[in-house]
């Protein structure tokens, strides 16, 4: 019996030594049998060059050729502007700043512009109206509370705002976000278009060149 006692107490004190009180705090990694895969390779998401397996060193792959991204780049300049980066493209606000950028960074064509009416006219227009007025289908159903996209209170803010008020909402709440459903290039289409109806509305014949001024009745 004295020989178990001693063997069981030699047992505990070297399991002491070993394994240290529980709780204990040490720098030293514990020793274990089983690591059940605590430590494993990491990889920081979104890395250009951080992925040995692969030949572009990507640890985000690209999707799939044929499907559906949900992310597509922009492309400005022949240059890919991605969701995720601190880019007036994706942001409406100036790189590294919280202010929101005065124009539109895109360039606005004809093209661009027909992309925005047809982007204004499926997501804004039930709400806006077709003109930017407010007076869409769903105040005749009591929605009341519905801005004027052509008030010289919104001609005032810069084109990030508008941006911005798309992709995440008002901020007085009460329309929501669109950034799900419109990506941020027809997001910029949609502010150029809102534009052109502000000048529709607001805009004096001095401000047209004069072959379309002399047309005017």
């Amino acid at each position: 019996m004295r020989y178990f006692l001693a063997l069981f107490a030699v047992t505990c004190v070297l399991v002491v030594v070993v394994a240290g009180r529980r709780g204990d705090a040490s720098r030293r990694p514990p020793i274990e049998i089983w690591n059940d895969m605590d430590r494993q390779l990491k990889l920081r998401p979104q890395a250009v060059a951080g992925h040995p397996g692969w030949e572009d060193g990507r640890t985000s792959r690209r999707w799939v050729a044929g499907t559906v991204p949900r992310l597509e780049p922009v492309k400005v300049g022949g240059k890919e502007i991605h969701a995720f980066e601190d880019h007036p493209v994706v942001t409406g606000r100036e790189t590294g700043k919280t202010n929101y950028v005065e124009l539109n960074p895109l360039p606005v064509t004809e093209k661009f512009m027909a992309r925005g009416k047809e982007r204004y006219e499926i997501y804004c227009t039930p709400c806006h109206g077709p003109t930017g007025d407010g007076n869409g289908v769903l105040k005749k159903y009591g929605h009341g509370a519905i801005a004027s996209l052509t008030d010289e209170l919104r001609v005032k803010h810069p084109d990030g705002y508008l941006f911005h008020v798309i992709q995440a909402g008002s901020p007085s709440g009460l329309m929501g976000p669109y950034g799900a459903q419109v990506d941020p290039e027809d997001r910029w289409a949609i502010v150029a278009y809102v534009r052109a109806l502000q000048l529709a509305r607001l805009g004096k014949p001095e401000d047209l060149p004069e072959p379309m001024r002399a047309s005017l009745k």
